[in-house]
């Protein structure tokens, strides 16, 4: 439970920090019991029960024991009585000062493994019979392995914001497809919320953590005929290496491969030798070859972590300000990792989500991003087919696809994202994985993408099945995914998109046409489409103020009424827009807040340099207007297709119900 923050704050940062609860609480808590603090006078700031404070303690009065012993004092009893209260391998190494690998070979001379037992589905009155397991160290094993033919399949751990099911639809199907195949199939998550951990979904499922210690346990209690690692996101598919170190067999895509398109350095060498492009960038391990890399590649940049999920802690910088307070905070926070830089393209992104046998590859569909570059892929509007990509463009995808999939030799399932800049194609990431937009694509398209991608890593091709390499023939309809967020129910929660994402789910709109589709789909995300003669509150920022002045001049022409701050009211008027200015919430009453709240406007436009912090007024603005539940536009991209779905005041009658199974 220590943290290396916590070790360095003074005693009065403690006590402060203690009083809020966020996620460095429990180990500032840690710290304070560690340092000696009064046990009652922790439980007064902080207003836990002292049941709680003293379960707490127990944790760290076993940590600091375990500290002074060295790995030839860990004998049976230590051993069992350290398993017993939850403490990993690793955790266990760290203290006494060895390798985790040492601690698990002292641990299995030992016999000190984990059994697993049954949960009991029935309270105690009937026999239990769901093979529904959990691991303890206790003494009798009721998960008993049979000797089928068994795959385990490695689900995604517990969902959060900003990570989606879409990989326990993943993980579901390929169960399903194991089964088809008469395979025994069994499903290690730990998140209870899923469809992967309903009892009756996989042969038998293991309530585990997906950490490499659970994990293996299993795997060496199961002695499985291979591992699906691709249907499980970033989770599961960082096992790999570990797995493959343990002689695990992995079904799918080896390690050595998805290791290939995970390391910066290694993926870069091999777009180089396919020639094929992509932003330039780097890996930085300092802020001050940040600022010379920065020269070289001309701003603006995307900087982030090297290591991330769903787009966690990115940012698009715009100067050497913005970058060197981010390289500091990012560098102070993670000093052992680098900072990945690169020269940002604010083109049109599209993903194709492909499935490859080692000598065929098949897409089942190209879909087009409605925002540019720079907002995540899981908050971006998604269509189906792509309209408004050049015939070109379509085949550049296509080939780039193909010998990309090749070179890895993937066998299953790989994501490819893309930017189309001034005519040009670029690849901006590459995932050896199935990824969020697979359940999108295999709705809309009707190829079922999951249980075609495990019957190739059972052995069988593309050819096998029917199918052809390339791109699939596109349906009759427009499909469109929408975006959903939570934004009004978490507060002090940034409204804007960027590159780090924030959506908490998605709908579908499907229509004849693209704004038929778009309509559906903005009406079942809950988002009100605007009257005409609607009031609009304004804000946009310098560098986009011309390309929203067309924009403008459409909703005028429909009636609608402009309010707008200084800078924007002023750039509006002088073009001939008519605009009532309102203040900054600095500059007095009454200003945005009180307009909002007032329920003057019925929508809110607002297009922010960068996501501020939550002093800033912008940021301000932005959460007052989705706390009133007004309409919140952060992007010029999506305010473009609202005013084509107002100019067709489409209405429910006017449309017509698409059924998922008419999709031809």
């Amino acid at each position: 439970m220590e943290r290396e923050s916590s070790k360095n704050r003074s005693l009065d940062e403690l006590i402060k920090r203690v009083c809020i609860p966020d996620d460095e609480r429990l180990f500032d808590l840690a710290e304070l019991i560690r340092r000696g603090f009064m046990m009652t006078k922790i439980a007064k700031i902080t207003g836990m029960d002292m049941f709680f404070l003293q379960k707490i303690k127990n944790i760290v009065d076993a940590e600091e024991a375990l500290k002074k012993l060295s790995l030839d004092d860990i004998d049976y009893d230590t051993m069992k009585k350290y398993k017993t209260m939850g403490f990993s391998d690793k955790g266990i190494a760290l203290l006494i000062g060895c390798g985790a690998d040492e601690l698990y070979e002292k641990r299995k001379s030992l016999n000190v493994m984990p059994v697993y037992k049954m949960v009991d589905t029935c309270a105690g009155e009937f026999d239990a019979v769901s093979p529904y397991y959990y691991s303890t160290y206790d003494e009798e094993n009721e998960a008993i392995p049979s000797d089928k033919k068994k795959v385990i399949v490695i689900g995604s751990g517990p969902i959060r914001i900003g990570q989606g099911i879409e990989f326990d639809y993943c993980s579901v199907h390929s169960v399903y497809a194991l089964k088809k195949a008469g395979i025994e199939t069994i499903t290690i998550n730990n998140n209870p919320e899923t469809v992967s951990t309903d009892f009756d979904t996989s042969d038998k499922l293991y309530f585990e953590p997906l950490t490499e210690e659970d994990v293996y346990s299993i795997i060496e209690l199961e002695k499985p005929d291979g591992v699906v690692l691709q249907f499980g996101g970033q989770t599961a598919i960082k096992l790999a290496n570990f797995l493959d170190k343990m002689n695990v067999p992995i079904l799918g895509t080896q390690p050595k491969y998805i290791d290939e398109a995970e390391d910066r350095e290694k993926f870069d060498d091999l777009l180089e030798k396919l020639d094929i492009k992509r932003p330039k960038g780097k890996a930085i391990w300092s802020v001050k070859e940040g600022i010379e890399e920065a020269n070289r590649l001309e701003y603006p940049l995307l900087v982030r972590p090297s290591y991330v999920l769903g787009g966690q802690g990115m940012e698009i910088t715009r100067n050497e300000d913005d970058l060197v307070r981010y390289l500091t905070d990012a560098f102070h926070k993670d000093h052992k990792n680098p900072v990945l830089i690169d020269r940002y393209l604010g083109g049109r992104e599209l993903e194709v989500d492909a499935i490859c046998d080692g000598k065929d590859v098949l897409i089942p569909g190209i879909m087009e991003h409605l925002e540019r570059a720079g907002v995540h892929s899981g908050d971006s509007v998604s269509i189906y087919p792509p309209q408004n990509v050049k015939p070109h463009i379509i085949e550049k995808i296509k080939d780039v696809t193909y010998r990309v999939a090749i070179e890895l030799n993937v066998i299953g399932m790989i994501n490819i994202q893309f930017i189309e800049f001034k005519d040009e194609l670029y690849i901006i990431e590459v995932n050896p994985r199935s990824s969020r937009t697979v359940p999108y694509i295999t709705k809309v398209t009707n190829v079922p993408v999951i249980d075609i991608a495990t019957r190739i890593m059972l052995g069988e091709t593309l050819k096998d099945m029917g199918y052809e390499t390339g791109i699939a023939p596109e349906t009759n309809t427009v499909a469109i995914k929408v975006p959903v967020f939570s934004t009004e129910k978490l507060p002090q929660v940034e409204v804007s998109l960027g590159p780090e994402m924030r959506s908490t789910g998605e709908v579908l709109g499907v229509g004849a046409s693209f704004k038929e589709a778009m309509y559906k789909g903005f009406i079942a995300a809950g988002t009100p489409i605007p009257k005409s003669e609607s009031r609009i509150l304004v804000s946009i920022r310098e560098f986009d103020k011309e390309n929203f002045l067309p924009m403008a001049k459409r909703f005028q022409k429909m009636g609608c009424k402009f309010i707008a701050t200084t800078g924007t009211a002023n750039y509006l008027s002088a073009n001939g827009i008519e605009v009532e200015t309102c203040k900054k919430i600095s500059e007095g009453v009454p200003n945005v807040l009180d307009i909002i709240r007032s329920g003057m406007v019925d929508m809110v436009v607002d297009i922010p340099q960068k996501a501020n912090n939550a002093n800033s007024d912008g940021f301000r603005m932005r959460r007052c207007a989705a706390e009133c539940s007004i309409p919140m536009m952060t992007s010029l991209d999506t305010v473009g297709a609202l005013i084509e779905v107002m100019e067709e005041n489409f209405t429910c009658e006017k449309t017509n119900v698409v059924e998922l199974n008419d999709i031809k």
